[in-house]
């Protein structure tokens, strides 16, 4: 029996323009895999690829709590999230990336991006960016065609990254490989799951121990550095043969989950 694997949808792997990429939260890992995505696109147009451009999309502001777990300075506190994490990225990395102060859901419009990064933090949001990435079209043959959606959650010490597929992509024959082309959104696998064990609130905390105390140090950036290696293993190597996995920082294990 062949092993199962999903080979990158062709035209991410050698694009004349770069790679559209939605970003969904600006939040502890959100900032996180923002840096993440500036140093593989810098490092994917080393290699002579076209890179990524990024749109952030995020509706909150920097307060006093978020410095220290989130990656924010002090003179950042009242600024939009998205436009301080952006300013500052596009001025390091010589990038021309958007910050967009908005909620992402089913009124955001016309936000076409090839690959959409979620890092919310409540069911809700998750299930609403599902029914806006459902209704994409995935047919067409455009650069910015929808094709994936990667969904970073966590709580206090836990979290997962699940790889999904917007619409079915066509795999190429292999004798090593059994290919798959569809992968199951978060929201249909894990439906239940999410329900029952999330706590869906995003209410805001009044100081750095107290966010502490919901979401440890090191979850968001730990979760952020794994999830984006299986997003360039999908450049670098054109396939995989995970589509995901489930962090415990607590007692340091990581479970992958195969394709």
């Amino acid at each position: 029996m062949k092993p199962k694997a999903h080979f990158t949808a062709p035209e991410l792997l050698n694009p004349t323009n770069p790679v559209e990429v939605c970003l969904i939260g600006a939040g502890g890992t959100g900032s996180q895999v923002l840096t993440a995505l500036a140093r593989m696109s810098h490092s994917l147009q080393a290699l002579g690829h076209a890179g990524l451009q990024v749109s952030l999309w995020d509706d909150d502001s920097v307060t006093e709590a978020n410095r220290g777990r989130q990656l924010f300075a002090q003179c950042e506190v009242g600024l939009p999230k998205a436009a301080a994490l952006i300013t500052r990225c596009n001025r390091f990395f010589g990038t021309g990336w958007k910050a967009v102060y908005k909620k992402f859901d089913s009124q955001s419009g016309n936000a076409k991006a090839a690959i959409y990064i979620s890092c919310v933090d409540t069911v809700a949001a998750r299930f609403e960016i599902a029914g806006v990435l459902t209704d994409a079209n995935a047919n067409s043959h455009y650069a910015n065609t929808p094709r994936y959606w990667m969904d970073f959650g966590n709580g206090k010490d836990t979290g997962q990254v699940i790889l999904s597929t917007i619409g079915s992509i066509h795999q190429p024959k292999s004798e090593q490989f059994e290919a798959v082309g569809s992968l199951p959104f978060v929201t249909q696998e894990f439906e239940d799951l999410l329900k029952q064990s999330e706590n869906d609130t995003d209410a805001p905390s009044c100081s750095l121990a107290e966010a502490l105390e919901k979401q440890d140090l090191f979850i968001n950036s730990t979760l952020a550095q794994m999830g984006c290696s299986l997003l360039w293993q999908l450049f670098r190597k054109g396939m995989t043969t995970h589509r995901g996995l489930f962090l415990n920082i607590a007692d340091f294990r990581t479970v992958p989950l195969p394709v």
